[in-house]
């Protein structure tokens, strides 16, 4: 059964690769097993300690700290920039998520500690064009077969390459 909404993780991984989207959202998971996944929770741990609304969690949404001023600003961390687009596109999905929830926010902040970089996300009115596609598209993938592996460079380090791989 699909739930109502998606995760952040969901859209990051519909940017990446579909199969593992699949994978993931049917509740077949290697990130326990992971070295890589756990270095990125450490990382998001021990970073901005400090931050006093840390860990902000509505339904599946978990988004890393938000800052309040005159917006909401969206911060995530993550540990390397290999796959931007897909953080880039996780943020944009948590800002969509709270304007749906009528909270005034439209920018976001990625952070990458272990390279001392962060980059800014704008949020703009074709981008939520963008996401309710991202929706129904990643509905139409959970609904069918598994999609086949992709065979990508970054493919190597992920939590399911022995999975689709061996």
């Amino acid at each position: 059964m699909l739930k109502e909404h998606l995760t952040g993780t969901q859209i990051a991984y519909y940017i990446v690769c579909k199969r593992k989207l699949w994978l993931f959202s049917h509740q077949i998971g290697f990130e326990k097993y992971s070295d890589y996944v756990e270095l990125g929770k450490l990382i998001d741990q021990e970073s901005f300690k400090k931050e006093t609304h840390k860990g902000v969690d509505f339904g599946d949404v978990k988004i890393d700290f938000i800052k309040v001023k005159d917006a909401v600003i969206v911060h995530e961390v993550k540990k390397s920039r290999k796959l931007e687009p897909a953080h880039i596109w996780q943020v944009k999905y948590y800002i969509y998520r709270l304007r749906k929830l009528g909270v005034n926010t439209s920018s976001g902040i990625i952070h990458y500690p272990k390279l001392f970089k962060k980059i800014e996300v704008t949020f703009s009115d074709e981008d939520e064009k963008l996401i309710e596609n991202f929706e129904k598209e990643v509905r139409e993938i959970l609904a069918s077969s598994p999609p086949p592996p992709i065979n990508k460079p970054y493919c190597k380090k992920c939590s399911y390459y022995e999975f689709c791989y061996s």
